[in-house]
């Protein structure tokens, strides 16, 4: 299992890392102190042999081979090729951990999409998982030493209860049908199987917890495959023994280009005769060269038995009690429902410390009124609010300059502003503007506008007198330059900055609220005023219950309607009461209408 320091550097201090250097489980000294010492051995013996067995001659030969050494040595681009591998090693080895198959997830929803506590139930939840755990055996006895060592054979799968008798025939028989391939999904097909017999016995309740379940068995599926192709398919080989080459040529060459010789004699005839008898920067440098390729070289395949590779028969067994334990022990038990401590309170306050607890944040130390993650929450919410507010000034300042470089670039003025010239000077007639607002934007906007306002006069008069005497070439270019201005609520969208964007959008969204809460309330109104139509007839009329209304027909002539309504407006003005006669005449006459209309 990988070694765990997280306790030890939870708080930085002094001696945080260094404290680390003692330890021996998984540390550099023990994956490279075989290494170093053979090549402490092979130095050491050079080195005599150089001081004691070498004559003359052969010592003059073997110091110039240790120049040549020393200088070519630099010539291995050891840092580069040795940092990208352990950058890949690295990758690939975090990722085979996170693609590693849990059968939690798949438990909760087993145990509690599954309906039923009777025997069967329980023997068909069991079993499902019982059916995944033996999957992911079958995959880690296929990638990892340790776990085949345990389970070389489905004898010993069946003696762990992983596999029962009728079941190791099963795959028996397909391994001799098709003995090609691997036969590590067939568990998944099994437990897939009774899922669906599960859904048609009513044991899971519709088609949405079935879809569920078989998407968790899919994913499942899915990782194990992608723990088989990382170990179908390694890095590279040639990219392995490029860099193995590179580290272990490197150090031949230290052997001899690292070995200590005389000087030269200086000008004044003296050696520079400093020997040392331990290379200390040479095993250094072996130290992090040698080290770095023995990571590489542990976290290469991770489901061995190094220190920190996975432990992986932790897993199986873990995995297996587990799963039992949520669809078995745990099958739609839960504790009491009761109200919790903070019922009454919408925002709980801190939570309480141990009496010897120092709290290291200050966020949290308001002379001891601290209220935990109120505290938090509004000062967060006043960070984003200055952020927010110094973020939205920049924002304006910078459209504002945007604008003025390119108003002031172009030279452009006021889009409403036309030059008009006589017949003299212009084939034809163009009448100018000089209302108040346009001669106050074109004079104080833009300055190309200010260089057109002493064409106008103060009583708003217009530009005949002074554009006259200008030139006809002169007055073109400006009021060509005239026409290309824009008001300041004529501009593009792309000019304004998003907050007055969401300024825009959100007065939308109140003004569309405003005319949905109207048209609420006139329909109330009007629901209202028609239920109590006929109360209100019949109260005006002196009636003693409601009329009953009769419309006519759309093809009554437009004659009837004028005749009705002139003898309504006589009557009226009269001031004369119809008597009871009289009105049921008048009662009778739309019914006749109707008939000759008909």
């Amino acid at each position: 299992m990988t070694v765990s320091y997280q306790a030890q550097v939870a708080t930085s201090n002094f001696n945080c890392f260094l404290k680390l250097l003692a330890r021996w489980r998984g540390s550099i000294y023990k994956i490279i102190w075989k290494d170093l010492a053979a090549f402490l051995v092979l130095y050491y013996s050079l080195s005599i042999m150089y001081r004691f067995v070498m004559g003359p001659n052969q010592q003059r030969l073997f110091e110039l081979l240790v120049h040549y050494c020393h200088s070519s040595s630099t010539l291995i681009p050891l840092s580069f090729v040795l940092g990208f591998y352990i950058a890949v090693v690295m990758q690939r080895w975090w990722t085979q951990y996170i693609t590693v198959p849990w059968p939690d997830p798949l438990a909760v929803y087993v145990s509690t999409l599954f309906v039923g506590q009777d025997e069967r139930g329980r023997i068909m939840r069991r079993t499902v998982m019982r059916y995944v755990c033996l999957c992911l055996t079958m995959i880690f006895t296929m990638v990892a030493p340790s776990v085949k060592k345990r389970f070389p054979t489905m004898d010993s799968l069946v003696d762990a209860g992983l596999l029962t008798e009728n079941e190791k025939d099963v795959l028996i028989a397909m391994d001799e049908k098709s003995p090609k391939h691997r036969k590590h999904w067939v568990p998944l097909v099994w437990a897939a199987s009774i899922v669906s017999r599960a859904r048609k016995e009513g044991r899971i309740r519709d088609d949405v917890a079935l879809k569920t379940i078989f998407d968790q068995l899919d994913t499942f599926r899915n990782k194990c495959a992608v723990i088989l192709h990382f170990d179908s398919v390694p890095i590279p080989l040639v990219y392995t023994q490029v860099v193995t080459l590179a580290v272990y040529s490197y150090f031949l060459a230290a052997l001899i280009g690292q070995q200590w010789v005389p000087k030269e004699v200086d000008p004044d005839g003296h050696y520079d005769w400093v020997d040392y008898y331990l290379p200390i920067f040479t095993t250094l440098q072996f130290f992090f060269y040698m080290g770095w390729l023995k990571v590489a070289e542990s976290l290469l395949n991770p489901f061995g038995d190094d220190d920190d590779d996975f432990e992986v028969n932790w897993m199986i067994d873990r995995n297996l009690q587990v799963s039992y334990f949520i669809v078995d022990e745990m099958h739609h038990e839960h504790p009491e429902l009761v109200k919790d401590q903070y019922w009454d309170e919408v925002l709980p306050g801190g939570l309480p410390y141990p009496d010897d607890f120092h709290k290291a944040t200050a966020d949290y130390t308001d002379a001891g009124k601290s209220d935990g993650a109120a505290h938090f929450v509004w000062k967060r919410r006043d960070n984003m609010a200055i952020n927010s507010s110094l973020h939205s000034s920049l924002s304006r300042i910078n459209a504002v300059l945007k604008r003025l470089r390119s108003k002031d670039n172009t030279q452009t003025t006021t889009s409403r502003v036309h030059l008009s010239t006589s017949s003299a000077s212009f084939e034809e007639h163009q009448p100018y503007s000089t209302s108040e607002h346009e001669r106050h934007v074109a004079t104080n906007k833009f300055s190309a506008a200010a260089r057109l306002a002493w064409l106008t006069d103060d009583e708003g008069t217009g530009v005949e007198s002074r554009s006259s005497r200008m030139k006809v070439d002169q007055l073109r270019s400006l009021s060509s330059t005239a026409k290309s201005i824009k008001y300041e609520d004529e501009m593009d969208d792309h000019e304004k900055d998003d907050f007055d964007l969401l300024r825009e959008e959100r007065e939308r969204q109140r003004q569309e609220r405003q005319r949905q809460r109207i048209m609420q309330n006139v329909y109330n109104a009007t629901s209202a005023t028609a239920d109590l139509l006929p109360a209100l007839i019949a109260s005006g009329l002196n009636l003693t219950s409601p009329p009953t209304v009769t419309f006519a027909p759309q093809q009554r002539s437009s004659e009837h309607r004028s005749g009705t309504s002139s003898a309504k407006s006589s009557s009226s003005a009269t001031g004369s009461k119809p008597d009871d006669k009289a009105e049921a005449e008048e009662s009778k006459k739309p019914q006749e209408d109707d008939k000759q209309g008909k």
